[in-house]
């Protein structure tokens, strides 16, 4: 049978739904039984929300101050310690599960799978190579403990309906002191998620400065989306780097994603290619997006994005 630790996401506060999405890939798995390792100052209340997903058998809470933030080099260590008698080790391809997962495999001395997004046994499964070109067959050592990141892109989430244990894990390990946490800086706004949302509005180089990212803002606040952008754009300055969609950026899966001003580079289609529908307007009738895209409108944004938004209401 195996046995799947789950590394979960979340604020302290909410869990992830990227934890969702990588009990789904586990479930994939035959007879396996799913475990959510959750690291935090206090996990009671995640931990419960973990508990009622379906598929969920147990749910393992790791308290201490020191795990107050999410910080890679601290918590590594511990996940490496909870992972033992576990055949896969999964964590979400997300920035949070990026950047820990490759820490842990190393702690561990076993190599990484990465963007798991399609499971075809135990130990097989499937995920892009050449920046989505291409998808490649993996078959993983069935002697050794797997450490994969799930591309969350690619599942849907598990649903609430479950009735998990919960048990807490205390441990006598010595954390490293190298890595300390400061503080975190971010806009304060309202928008959700870019990489949860079910509405994403992007915006690419052709808005020219980050002035004209605002009519972008407007637009999804009354759609209640989030905001994205081009890798062109970041670049330029004309949004942060957070709001980057593509294959050095986020990798999302939205109900409905709309591109203004994007002409659709390889790298970006990578980011946007598990999208619903996707809805693109530009100015060039040769831009690559329009191959893509479900809907689109050759035309100027800067009519479009505004008429839009005054239809909305505003």
């Amino acid at each position: 049978m195996a046995k799947i630790l789950i590394i979960g996401e979340h604020d302290g506060k909410t869990l992830n739904p990227s934890t969702h999405k990588c009990v789904t890939c586990a479930k994939g798995i035959p007879d396996a039984a799913i475990s959510v390792l959750l690291l935090g100052a206090d996990t009671a209340v995640v931990a419960a929300q973990a508990a009622a997903i379906q598929g969920v058998t147990e749910v393992v809470r790791v308290d201490r101050p020191e795990n107050a933030h999410p910080l890679a080099a601290t918590f590594a260590p511990q996940v490496a310690a909870v992972a033992s008698g576990y055949t896969h080790l999964f964590g979400p391809s997300t920035s949070f599960g990026k950047d820990l997962t490759p820490r842990v495999a190393a702690l561990l001395g076993v190599p990484q799978v990465s963007d798991l997004m399609a499971v075809e046994g135990a130990h097989r499964f499937r995920r892009p190579i050449y920046a989505g070109n291409a998808i490649v067959t993996v078959d993983a050592d069935p002697a050794r403990l797997l450490v994969a990141t799930v591309r969350v892109a690619s599942f849907e989430a598990a649903p609430i309906g479950g009735s998990a244990t919960i048990v807490s894990r205390s441990l006598d390990l010595a954390l490293p002191t190298h890595t300390r946490y400061v503080g975190a800086h971010s806009g304060s706004t309202d928008r959700p998620d870019l990489q949860t949302a079910k509405r994403v509005v992007s915006g690419g180089r052709a808005l020219a400065s980050a002035e004209n990212f605002k009519i972008l803002f407007a637009l999804a606040d009354k759609i209640g989306a989030a905001v994205g952008a081009s890798r062109a754009a970041v670049d330029a300055g004309y949004a942060p780097n957070e709001l980057q969609v593509g294959q050095t950026g986020k990798i999302i899966a939205p109900e409905v994603y709309m591109a203004f001003g994007i002409s659709g580079a390889i790298q970006h289609l990578t980011g946007i290619k598990d999208a619903r529908t996707i809805v693109a307007v530009n100015k060039d009738p040769e831009a690559p997006i329009f191959e893509v895209a479900d809907l689109g409108l050759v035309a100027d944004l800067f009519q479009v994005v505004p008429e839009m938004t005054r239809l909305l209401g505003g």
